[in-house]
This record gives C-alpha cells, structure tokens and sequence, in this order.
C-alpha cells in the first residue's frame, strides 16, 4: 500500500504492539518507523509504516533502511564478541598487542575492554577533523594511536561517541586482516540473511529513507558543554545532511554509520538472546553471549553527564533504562531514537528504526512504549 498504513504482522497476543505502533504513527512522533521483536529465535512482531521521507510521498516499505548511529555499536560489538569467543581476540589484553602503534601516548597499557566499555580516554580527536576525515579510516585511527587520552583509562566511563567504532574496528583489522564492516558482513549479515551494512553499497542507496534533523534547540550540542563534551560533539559537529551524502553511507563508520532497520537488528541480535544460535546456526557460544553482561564500568559518564553502566560494548540494565529483566539484559541505542534491547533471560530482542529523530533520549517514549507493549504481551512486566 502507498498510503503510508502499518504493514507486517503481529503474532495474536502482540496485537497491543502493533496498536502502539500505530499511534506512534496517527499522532505525528513518528514519520516512518520500523519495529521488530524476537522471541527464542523466533521473529514474532516485524512492523514498518508512515513515509520514508519528510514530504511523505514516498512509502516505508518492508525494505526501506535507515542511517541508525549508535545503534551500529552494538553490531561492531558483536563482532568483537563472536572473535573473543573464538580465541582470536582477548578484552584483557593490551590494545598494543594487535596494533602496536596504539601503545604511543602512554598507552600501552590501555585493555581492548577500555575500547569496548567507552573507558579508554579517547573519547574525541586532539586534531581538529571534518566529516569527510571520517570516511579516511586511516586519517582518523592513526590519529588515535598517536594521541595521550583525556583521563587515566579505565577510571571512568567517557562515551566513546564515534571514535569508538575505529578503535574497535582497527583491533579486528589487525587481527583478521580485513575491515570491521567486512567481518560483519561475511560472519554474521550474510550468513543470517540481514540486511545491515556497515559500509553500504551505492545499489542500496534507493532503499535509505531520509532522516529527519531534530529542532535546532534539541540537537547534540545544544547548551552549555564542559571542553571535553565540546570537543566530542563538535569536532566534527553531527550533520545529519551527511547521512544522504554516497560518502557517508559508503564508509565504514562503525560507531555512527550503520544503514538497517528494526527486522535486522532484532535478528542479528537473536544471536545474544538465544544464546548464540540464530537462524539454525551457531554464532557463539551460551559463555560468549553472556560476556557482554561483565560489568567493565560504571559512574557518572563523562560525556553523556549522566550515570553509565557498561558491559563489553553494550549498555548494561540497572542504568537509566528501565528493563524487566536488568541483570540478564543489554542494550545501545543511536542519536534520534532508534533502539536495541537484548533480553537473556526472556530470549528476547525488541529493535526500533525511525527517521524523525529526537533531539535527546529523555522524554522519548516511542521505542520505550512498544518495547514495553511487548514486555505487556510476554508477562513480564
């Protein structure tokens, strides 16, 4: 239908999800939106609707993808936990053990956990840098290989905004040889039939609905920042035009620049809930999903100016989200809204892909509201 109405299905007993769903629609806090959940491996809510652009001429489709910023860690971090498990990657080593030239600016004793829990320093470039130094994978990781972090690593959180994804993504490359995006893609994406590119390719680009810039007032970097938020939000500042641009799109950004919708990143994350099997298959083993629940730190976040409590590459229950399950749950959602909960103990994913983006994660309920539709429907809440 080209009307913009609600498409996909609800198993009978979700019937209040997809009811959320369509208010979220009817009352304008979505535009277009996707919105998906697991349960034991099983994909029981996949729902999209509204328009994929702002004119609203253009319908969301069932295959309709979107830029979802920081909801791309979570994917960067499966990738890592998939190499961990296998032995190729240890969280407690040394950074400089794989990429030895990390170990300048007194950093050599800095642990790839520092990476994964947001904890290593570097939150942001010394130098200043553009957007388009973003898609310059070598530009930007020699830069941090170079740089003294911020604070002493591992003594506090200090959100790793986009920085984080290249300092990752360049341990997994000189582990495995090949890019991050690429690893994900030929050890999980394809594999699973998920349609989430780190690093998109220009066939797809028709499929990318157009995100949706929040009210000047409400965006990132609005008020007033201590330097080191400053610096981490503007140096480069998030334009969100970017996002429509072949450059961005095209790179492999693994912190901000992740292209999917609600279906792929609930069923990639399957993988976690299930206990590391999705699709028939066996990614990781029951221990490997559960690493990312190891509390790595937690305190007053230096960037995000509120608590933080992090696991390996997730954010952990018990922090400023509230979930029903908070010791068996993580979770990671990107700047506008879009939003993962991996939920252990319930075997459950819930995933949402919008592209009218909120200035700020306070006060917006849409992902929350039909993640708590399902919790509702499972009895667990």
């Amino acid at each position: 239908m080209a009307d913009g109405s609600t498409q996909g299905f609800t198993h009978e007993r979700y019937a209040p999800v997809r009811a959320a769903f369509d208010a979220n629609l009817a009352s304008g806090a979505d535009i277009g939106a996707s919105f998906c959940a697991t349960l034991e491996g099983e994909t029981v809510v996949d729902l999209w609707g509204g328009f994929a652009d702002a004119a609203g001429t253009q319908p969301w489709r069932q295959d309709t993808i979107v830029n979802v910023y920081s909801t791309t860690k979570t994917m960067t971090a499966l990738t890592a936990l998939i190499l961990a498990d296998r032995g190729e990657l240890d969280f407690e080593a040394p950074v400089a053990r794989y990429w030895p030239e990390f170990a300048a600016g007194g950093k050599d004793r800095v642990k790839v956990s520092h990476l994964m829990s947001h904890a290593a320093g570097l939150s942001g470039w010394k130098e200043p840098i553009t957007t388009q130094d973003l898609y310059d994978w070598e530009k930007v990781t020699s830069l941090l290989a170079a740089q003294a972090p911020y604070w002493e690593p591992g003594t506090a959180p200090g959100y790793h905004a986009l920085t984080q994804g290249y300092l990752v993504g360049e341990v997994v490359r000189r582990i495995t040889g090949r890019s991050l995006g690429t690893v994900f893609r030929e050890e999980v994406a394809e594999p699973l039939g998920a349609d989430f590119h780190i690093g998109l390719p220009p066939s797809e680009d028709a499929r990318v609905a157009e995100l949706i810039p929040p009210p000047p007032g409400q965006a990132v970097g609005a008020g007033k920042q201590t330097e080191l938020q400053a610096n981490m939000s503007n140096n480069p500042g998030i334009d969100v035009s970017a996002t429509r641009t072949r450059g961005w799109r095209g790179a492999e950004i693994p912190a901000a620049g992740g292209t999917g919708n609600a279906r792929s990143v609930a069923e990639i994350h399957a993988i976690l809930a299930n206990g590391g099997v999705a699709k028939g298959r066996r990614f990781l083993s029951e221990a490997g999903c559960r690493k990312a629940l190891e509390l790595q730190i937690e305190g007053q976040d230096l960037i995000l100016g509120g608590p933080a409590r992090f696991g390996m590459g997730f954010g952990l229950g018990g922090g400023v989200v509230p979930l029903p399950n908070p010791d068996n749950s993580v979770f990671w959602g990107g700047y506008g809204g879009s939003l993962v909960i991996i939920d252990m103990e319930a075997r459950t994913t819930i995933a949402y892909a919008m592209n009218k983006m909120a200035g700020t994660t306070t006060g917006d309920m849409r992902a929350l509201g039909l993640a708590m539709a399902v919790w509702g429907a499972l009895g667990v809440i």
